[in-house]
């Protein structure tokens, strides 16, 4: 009896063991589960704006982690700051996750820091490099559920400087509002399998070849339809860590092309040489420091009345 107690239990425990093995398989390879249409509630910190009565032009979002106060505050007093360009309003939201060890300190910054500008998007997970995937859905969700009245979104990080003006420009010329998806086009990129790379992909996790067509998460700009639809194909789409992968995944599913802003090249996932002609006429620039930030914004914005001949893309 006791021989056939201790089976049981064996048995038991195996199947146990089995069933959390495939719940991990699961949450890690196949869906955000997380974030299966939650609902609002679920927000940990939310920005202060009513998009119904005051519908913004374009919505940017900016993945970031606690310890980036000082990228966050030279972003509020440059390229951040909402604004009217034209008669187009632009706002900036920040992306923001959970300490992996709890820190109260912190946490009761970060809560002053969200009360005092009111720019916050924050739910619960680990903030990590390979959760930009679930921060950057985040994002999305954000969109869909409190500011589907806006016309266009960005998604972008600390260490970028983007030129909302020459963006708005381009946006307004450019004419399109729904299925509209453009950046740094990586028209041909395959899995990196050395294991020493910070983008190291298992055939497990990608078995393909090929990735599907995607923009540089440095910084990509899309129609807020297309946001909605990526937020709800979401769970449909297998995990994957590398974010602006993932999202280039679901546009393939999604069938929506991506498309260039202009015929020259004003998304740059690498730092670019400043000079004021040059940074007139490009979108972003990557490996930009708290302190360039505001040299470059300030010095944009104090030479607007200076002519540039023949710098930049050629309208």
């Amino acid at each position: 009896m006791a021989q056939f107690n201790t089976g049981i239990v064996g048995i038991f425990s195996v199947v146990l063991l089995f069933a959390c093995l495939c719940l991990f398989v699961e949450l890690k390879f196949t869906k955000f589960c997380i974030f299966c249409h939650s609902g609002h509630k679920n927000f940990l910190l939310l920005p202060d704006i009513d998009c119904k009565k005051n519908p913004p032009f374009l919505v940017i979002l900016v993945t970031t982690e606690y310890w980036q106060l000082q990228a966050r505050t030279a972003i509020r007093q440059s390229w951040g700051k909402e604004r009217i360009i034209g008669d187009k309003r632009i706002v900036s939201f920040f992306l923001l996750g959970t300490l992996e060890r709890q820190n109260k300190s912190a946490e009761t910054r970060i809560i002053s820091e969200s009360l005092k500008y009111k720019d916050i998007i924050q739910k619960n997970f680990i903030d990590t490099y390979y959760n930009l995937t679930l921060k950057t859905l985040m994002g999305m969700e954000w969109v869909h559920h409190f500011c589907p009245q806006s016309s266009f979104v960005m998604k972008t990080d600390t260490d970028m400087f983007i030129n909302t003006f020459y963006l708005t420009e381009l946006l307004v010329r450019k004419n399109r509002t729904t299925n509209f998806f453009t950046g740094s086009i990586n028209s041909k990129d395959h899995p990196i399998r050395n294991k020493v790379s910070k983008w190291y992909i298992s055939e497990i996790e990608y078995p393909g070849e090929w990735y599907p067509p995607f923009c540089s998460g440095t910084g990509y700009v899309f129609s807020t339809d297309v946001a909605n639809q990526i937020y709800i194909i979401s769970p449909s789409v297998p995990y994957f860590k590398l974010e602006d992968v993932y999202v280039g995944l679901c546009l393939d599913k999604l069938r929506i092309p991506l498309e260039e802003l202009h015929s020259e090249n004003t998304f740059f996932p690498s730092k670019v040489k400043f000079s004021i002609c040059r940074f007139r006429k490009i979108v972003t620039c990557h490996h930009v420091q708290p302190s360039e930030i505001l040299m470059y914004w300030n010095a944009l914005q104090s030479s607007q009345d200076d002519e540039c001949i023949g710098a930049g893309p050629a309208e």
